[in-house]
């Protein structure tokens, strides 16, 4: 094999990881959804990623293993059985220490099993919930797409825990998604590279769920914030953007509450980690309201005509299918290159991604 079939087989397998398939388009009632990305080469550093929770994880076999364990959890189980879980480990420390008492392992064991129970109540949740992924790294080509490849990769790792522990998606887990691209001094140190160097692997990204109610609720990593067109008034409505966290792209910023802080370079340390109060939260009031997710490949959230010509298009199409829609609005991204080969700026033609989340007119 050449080195350049090599590289075609590498674009060709980040192309296809990166770009999801219209089978995994969640159906929720009321709710209409579609997006898609264009590479400015072979393969780029833009992702998205529908989080079809109904196809991906099988969630009644998880609300059967909770409920099974919040029983489990009352009863002891001898150790070398298989019913001897981790609350039966935990009990066994217990009993090693002076100030043990029945009472202690008695309330110790009916927690964890609310807990379980609890869990089960909130998986349910997910057969009415939808989530989408958006990632925008920092450059293109191969190299681009491989980041923006790890990021995919460590949030679904973090996903299987985070059902497992919460069955639902926290904080905590986009906290963890932001480490992971933080540069480690020890790592860099051995590599040779010093903290001035531009070594970063930087992304961005938005992650949100979206519920048949229309209520979009979403955390920000240096992404650009979504729009929202109103069908009532025919434009994009004003969003408060001061009830809307943002914080710096994946890996720049690392909370100073971290244990590990010391061994990652940070612009600076970020005060506290992500938590419930940073999750913002846009609602489709109005049957054919519109939300509009994008890359700065479409639009960078500062250039005021491409907004206007982009709400334009919106409005032309607004009584369209988000299929539609998204189709409309990557034609005229598209279009623009035109100008930037025409002026010799062929390098700033940037991957594009849109994606439309339309409350359904005929609810």
């Amino acid at each position: 094999m050449t080195e350049s079939e090599t590289v075609s087989g590498i674009d060709e397998y980040f192309l296809k990881r990166l770009m999801p398939v219209e089978g995994a388009i969640p159906h929720l009632q009321g709710i209409d959804m579609y997006g898609k990305s264009i590479p400015a080469r072979s393969v780029g550093g833009d992702l998205f990623e529908y989080i079809n929770f109904q196809q991906r994880y099988d969630i009644d076999a998880r609300i059967g293993r909770a409920l099974k364990l919040s029983k489990d959890f009352l009863n002891s189980h001898a150790p070398g059985t298989p019913e001897h879980n981790s609350v039966d480990e935990f009990i066994e420390w217990l009993q090693s220490r002076p100030d043990y008492g029945p009472g202690i392992e008695t309330a110790y064991r009916q927690a964890r099993s609310l807990e379980q129970l609890r869990l089960a109540e909130v998986l349910n949740d997910l057969y009415s919930t939808a989530g989408v992924l958006l990632v925008d790294a920092e450059g293109h080509g191969v190299i681009s797409a491989k980041i923006a490849s790890t990021v995919h990769d460590t949030f679904h790792a973090f996903m299987l825990t985070e059902l497992d522990r919460c069955g639902k998606t926290t904080p905590e887990l986009f906290e963890q998604i932001n480490i992971r691209l933080a540069r480690s001094v020890t790592a860099r140190n051995a590599l040779g590279i010093n903290e001035d160097e531009g070594s970063r692997e930087i992304a961005t990204m938005l992650y949100g769920e979206v519920r048949p109610s229309g209520h979009f609720r979403f955390v920000n990593f240096g992404h650009p914030p979504p729009l929202l067109f109103s069908v009532a008034q025919r434009q994009f409505t004003k969003v408060d953007r001061d009830r809307m966290v943002q914080f710096l792209p994946l890996g720049l910023e690392v909370p100073e509450d971290y244990p590990d802080r010391k061994r990652y370079f940070s612009l600076h340390f970020r005060q506290s980690p992500a938590n419930y109060s940073d999750i913002a939260e846009i609602a489709l009031i109005n049957p054919g309201d519109t939300l509009f997710l994008y890359t700065d490949g479409v639009y960078d959230g500062s250039d005021e005509q491409i907004r206007q010509e982009l709400e334009n298009i919106v409005r032309e199409y607004c009584e369209r299918s988000a299929k539609e829609i998204c189709t409309a609005v990557l034609d005229y991204a598209v279009s623009r290159d035109a100008h930037l080969r025409d002026s010799g700026d062929r390098d700033l033609i940037d991957d594009k991604t849109a994606f439309i989340i339309k409350r359904r007119p005929d609810m």
